[in-house]
């Protein structure tokens, strides 16, 4: 398992189809960088509720999670979230913490946006193996 802390910034997808669509200046697209807890042995992204508000994110569903203390939970599942790390990007969903709770960057945009977790250097950064753009195998 790797952890390490990254930029992360976090986009309104919604906003942006409605901006590509002239409905929506793109300075109305909302966004926020925020400072994300990236873990390896995480699965999904979760945010917080100060991020969902600042995004303005439609509601979602209801969904059990089970927690890093071994603690279920039921939260909330949003979707339709950019997520940038550099140059690389990825659409998807999170999991919705209380309040102002850390929000977490786990496996599956991790691998989405084809980064790597460096232990050795408490960094995230673009896979080694393919710096110059993300490579994903459909085998």
């Amino acid at each position: 398992m790797g952890l390490t802390y990254a930029k992360i910034r976090l986009v309104n997808q919604y906003d942006e189809y409605k901006s590509a669509e002239g409905n929506l200046e793109p300075n109305q697209i909302r966004n926020v960088e925020v400072e994300m807890l990236v873990d390896t042995g995480a699965i999904r992204m979760a945010i917080n509720e100060e991020i969902l508000n600042a995004l303005g994110l439609k509601r979602g569903f209801q969904m059990q999670a089970s927690l890093a203390d071994g603690s279920v939970r039921t939260l909330e599942l949003v979707s339709g979230i950019k997520v940038s790390f550099g140059d690389r990007t990825c659409y998807t969903d999170a999991f919705v913490l209380p309040g102002n709770t850390e929000p977490l960057l786990g496996a599956i945009p991790i691998e989405a946006m084809d980064l790597a977790v460096i232990p050795s250097e408490n960094k995230l950064q673009y896979n080694p193996q393919h710096p110059d753009g993300a490579l994903f195998s459909l085998k």
